[in-house]
């Protein structure tokens, strides 16, 4: 029996320290409080706010219930233990067993610590060097992060896409919305460098390609980032490519330019000029808040001009000929199932970066 109180008590103060680090009372709180605000009938009257306290207090519950439960779980374990009934011993065993499975798989949510790792994601996803086959090796990535979504019940969903005239696209913007969606892909923010054999020559030679990967953490309420009216030009334009009704008729599209920074989101996707605009305005908070967090500054008006994850070096090659391989630059983590990483298998990768970060 001791043996196993003491594997208890251990893993009861490993739990301890990860509500610590997690700050599991505060969110307790803060969900106590949402859960207040919405059952107020008056907070109905603002549909949009009552959709932004009810993500808040999903997102807040995703992190703390289950630590909760199994905290719940061991703690009452250790109660029945205290009471000396050894035929309940083999029973105990696989209940602990069982727990301590469950705190391994918890114990990654250690690894969000991020200020903005459990919010939402935004990608976009621009190709680079290398004609056609950067193009289309930027959808291939468009693929992979679909793909990923997909197996890891996130909802994911195309906001803005450019095609390109033979293959491939130049551009994609994708709203990943998940648990901890931001953190678990942050470790894509970079440069990807892919070396084939190339679909598009003729005699088939090997060819070199790369594509811009930026991650935003999604910023959906304005007083989340302020940012001062005078710094924004906004123009606004007849929406090209193909559409339906209204789209190429309206002036529908909306370029937005941060003039701090210089940098420029346009969309067009929707129908309506506001829509159009408050989808800019959510990915230029979302990629200010994005450059805020790389150059350490502590407000947005220190902000200085530069562009997010520039093409000074790639972060990870994708080797199909004359190997395959997948290696990431900076953790140095590789799997040679390049086509299993492209089908969307990359938390490996996210998990090496966020352990060598830890």
């Amino acid at each position: 029996m001791q043996p196993l109180l003491k594997r208890l008590t251990t893993l009861l103060t490993q739990i301890d320290a990860a509500f610590d680090r997690l700050d599991i009372v505060k969110k307790q709180e803060q969900i106590a409080i949402l859960t207040e605000q919405l059952a107020q009938p008056e907070v109905w009257n603002n549909p949009t706010e009552a959709q932004v306290k009810i993500k808040q207090q999903t997102t807040l519950s995703n992190t703390v219930d289950p630590w909760v439960t199994l905290r719940t779980q061991v703690a009452d374990i250790i109660e029945f233990i205290g009471l000396g009934d050894d035929s309940m011993v083999p029973e105990f065993e696989q209940q602990t067993l069982a727990l301590e499975n469950d705190f391994a798989k918890l114990r990654k949510e250690l690894l969000y610590h991020g200020k903005f790792d459990d919010h939402n994601a935004i990608l976009r996803l621009s190709a680079g060097v290398g004609g056609t086959d950067a193009q289309d090796w930027t959808e291939m990535l468009e693929r992979m992060y679909l793909r990923w979504a997909d197996k890891s019940n996130m909802k994911a969903t195309i906001i803005e896409r450019s095609a390109a005239e033979e293959a491939g696209i130049k551009s994609s913007v994708i709203e990943i919305i998940g648990h901890n969606a931001y953190g678990r892909l942050r470790s894509e923010h970079g440069v990807h460098r892919l070396v084939r054999l190339s679909p598009f020559n003729s005699d088939n030679l090997r060819q070199t390609s790369f594509a811009l990967v930026e991650v935003l953490p999604q910023i959906d309420t304005p007083d989340e980032v302020q940012i001062d009216d005078k710094d924004l030009k906004v123009d606004v334009y007849r929406a090209g490519g193909k559409g339906g009704q209204s789209v190429n008729t309206t002036d529908s599209a909306v370029r937005i330019t941060h003039i701090p920074t210089g940098i420029v989101v346009a969309i067009q996707n929707e129908r309506s000029q506001l829509q159009n605009r408050e989808t800019a305005m959510k990915i230029l908070r979302s990629k200010l808040t994005q450059l805020q967090l790389e150059q350490h500054t502590a407000s947005i008006t220190d902000l200085q001009a530069g562009e997010s994850a520039n093409w000074g070096s790639q972060i990870r090659n994708y080797v199909l000929h004359p190997y395959t391989m997948v290696k990431d630059t900076r953790t140095k983590h590789e799997n040679q199932n390049a086509q299993g990483v492209l089908d969307g298998d990359i938390d490996e990768f996210a998990e090496a970066f966020l352990e060598s970060a830890a």
